[in-house]
């Protein structure tokens, strides 16, 4: 089964050297790996793509979870979330086909960020069946070079994903009555 995750990491050198190879060593593979600034200036997101059964991602967050680094980790997998890539792709305009190419970007909602004399180079963005299908429909025309993005996430409703964790953990106990 795929699971996203999310982990919000403190934004200092190395952070992502010491998760990956955390991850490698224990022999999980990560399908989709994305790192990004967050609206706090002291985190950055890491957001994960890992194939396994829920054994295999409870360990993953276990591991993530006693790196001192990192402030929490979410599992996306059973919330309403949005998730995108991003892919630049260079595709060959030799023989004319140029109008051809132009009319499925247009139908994929991409749009055409370069032109030289004989290709085109297009971005898209969304989920992943669509950068796949995409790809599918300009292999015809020839594919030059292209690149992704791993993927992103955020949770769909309107609580930030620190809400989401706030709710998962239990009520700490109220204090002790004080004694006179």
């Amino acid at each position: 089964m795929r699971h996203v995750l999310s982990a919000l990491v403190m934004n200092q050198p190395g952070v992502l050297a010491h998760i990956s190879g955390m991850l490698a060593s224990r022999a999980f593979n990560i399908e989709s790996l994305a790192v990004g600034a967050t609206e706090n200036p002291e985190l950055s997101r890491m957001t994960f793509v890992v194939n396994g059964d829920e054994k295999t991602l409870d360990q993953v967050r276990k591991q993530l979870e006693k790196i001192v680094t990192v402030v929490r980790v979410i599992d996306f997998s059973k919330q309403n979330y949005v998730e995108r890539d991003l892919m630049l792709i260079k595709i060959s305009t030799e023989g004319g086909k140029r109008s051809e190419v132009h009319e499925l970007v247009d139908i994929f909602r991409a749009r055409i960020v370069d032109v030289g004399p004989s290709h085109v180079m297009v971005e898209i963005s969304g989920q992943e069946r669509k950068i796949d299908a995409f790809i599918d429909v300009m292999r015809p025309y020839g594919i030059i070079e292209l690149v992704r993005s791993g993927r992103v996430a955020l949770l769909r409703s309107a609580a930030s994903s620190e809400d989401l964790e706030a709710e998962d953990r239990p009520n700490p106990e109220p204090p002790p009555e004080a004694t006179v």
